[in-house]
Order: C-alpha cells, then structure tokens, then sequence
C-alpha cells in the first residue's frame, strides 16, 4: 500500500522536474511573486539572497544554469519529508560543466510553502566542492 502524495511534496516535485527539464519559466510559476531563494553556504558561486521570484529566475537560476552544459546539472530526489507547508528534501545532482568536467554534488533543501506555492528555498551543499571546482 502506497501513501498518497501531499499538495506540497507535488509541489516540490514538479520544482524538480522543471528545473531539470531546464523549464526556468515553468519554475518561475510554482513560485510566489515574493520567493526567496537562499543558498546557505557563502564565499562560493552563487552564495547571497535571492528575493522576488523574477531575481531568482533571472538572476540566479539562468547564470548558474549557464555555467553547466545543456541538461545539467540533474537533481535525482533521495529523499522528502513533509511536515505542513515544510518540505525537506535530499537530492543528488550531477551532469557537466560547460567545460566538460564532471559536476556531482549532494544538497538538502528546505522548502517552505504559501498558498501551493514556493515562498522560500533554503539551499545546502558540499561548498567546498563547489568552490574547488570553480575556484
């Protein structure tokens, strides 16, 4: 007998599906205006806040996605724990840079709901990797 999806954990995974398919406009959507997303590591690529769902996309997402060859990196969903509008999630992302070098990376993530929507996205991962792979 399976458990039956929660609105939030379809939520969260049709944010990864979007994001790997690289449908940035698509993501946008499942964001409120206001989202934040916030990756927890600092003094690496990426690191800072970034508020407003059109920063976020434009801002954020297209330059990182830049970095990566087309279709990377991919998030695979480990693992999903949802507690109310709080989704936490493990995934393991991998693909290739721009350069060719192999890109392979874990991340936990906090997801925090508003009205079926994204309202923030709290980032963690192997900073130190990133910042030997780009540094």
């Amino acid at each position: 007998m399976s458990i039956p999806m929660s609105a939030e954990e379809r939520v969260v995974r049709n944010f990864f599906d979007r994001l790997n398919a690289e449908d940035l406009e698509a993501v946008r959507q499942l964001m409120t205006e206001d989202a934040a997303w916030l990756p927890q590591a600092k003094d690496m690529p990426g690191a800072g806040e970034y508020r407003g769902r059109d920063v976020v996309v434009d801002e954020f997402l297209k330059p990182i996605r830049g970095l990566f060859r087309e279709g990377s990196p991919s998030n695979e969903i480990l693992s999903m724990a949802v507690n109310g509008p709080l989704v936490l999630t493990e995934t393991h992302g991998t693909g290739f840079l721009a350069d060719g070098r192999v890109y392979d990376n874990r991340y936990a993530w906090a997801f925090v709901l508003r009205d079926g929507k994204i309202a923030e996205i709290r980032e963690y991962l192997d900073s130190y990797y990133i910042i030997r792979l780009f540094g």
